[in-house]
């Protein structure tokens, strides 16, 4: 019955499942990636020129403001119905506002006095950047990240709709239309979305704790 929970399902089709779960894990990975290097490049950009910070949240803002599958049906016809690329432009673009903003931030609240004391003990800019102010501002890079990785796992869902399969092709393709166990698929495709971006965030914070002891330190005293 497609109402009624069968674990003799799960475990018929663990192949499949890993499968697409690696899938997923891959589609959502290099989204975030793309979306990390253009979204630093992008930041960079504002640091030099801080009159750019308007009009480039603002095209960001509206990229992430449009609904998924408004999105995918602009991108279709001209990337193609169920291709890679029509799914990253896609998810990678609902990255760029969350990762600018922190990037621009974290940067923003580097303290003064040790961009001054890097300057002083000669830093060239590109030292000051690498050595000083990253590192300064990963806690709230990273934060982004943290929230972009989140998001960016849960549209990859969505995807599936477009022909890419991932969790999504549980939750959407076979969930939905094939009565046989789809309750079992459709859970098994939440679950297993759910629990993933919940150990992604559980990662990457450690991954923040790891990069930047001193913010322990600092939050101890």
């Amino acid at each position: 019955m497609g109402g009624t929970i069968n674990p003799g399902w799960v475990v018929d089709n663990l192949g499949r499942i890993g499968e697409l779960l690696l899938e997923h894990i891959w589609l959502s990975a290099l989204a975030v990636g793309i979306g990390l290097v253009i979204s630093m490049a992008l930041s960079l950009a504002i640091r030099s020129r801080p009159r750019l910070y308007g009009p480039i949240v603002g095209l960001t803002g509206t990229l992430y403001a449009v609904p998924s599958l408004a999105l995918f049906a602009l991108l279709t016809p001209i990337t193609g119905l169920g291709t890679v690329l029509t799914a990253e432009i896609a998810l990678v673009s609902y990255t760029l506002l969350i990762l600018t903003r922190n990037i621009v931030e974290g940067l923003r609240a580097v303290p003064a006095d040790a961009v001054e004391a890097a300057t002083g003990m000669g830093y060239t800019p590109a030292q000051r950047l690498l050595r000083v102010e990253l590192p300064l501002a990963l806690p709230v890079i990273i934060a982004g990240l943290r929230i972009a990785t989140v998001t960016t796992i849960g549209l990859v869902t969505v995807t599936a709709l477009i022909g890419i399969g991932g969790l999504g092709y549980l939750i959407v393709t076979v969930g939905i239309y094939r009565a046989s166990f789809g309750m079992t698929q459709a859970l098994t495709g939440i679950v297993l979305a759910v629990g993933l971006a919940i150990l992604a965030d559980l990662a990457l914070l450690w991954l923040q704790r790891a990069l930047t002891p001193w913010a322990r330190r600092q939050a101890a005293t």
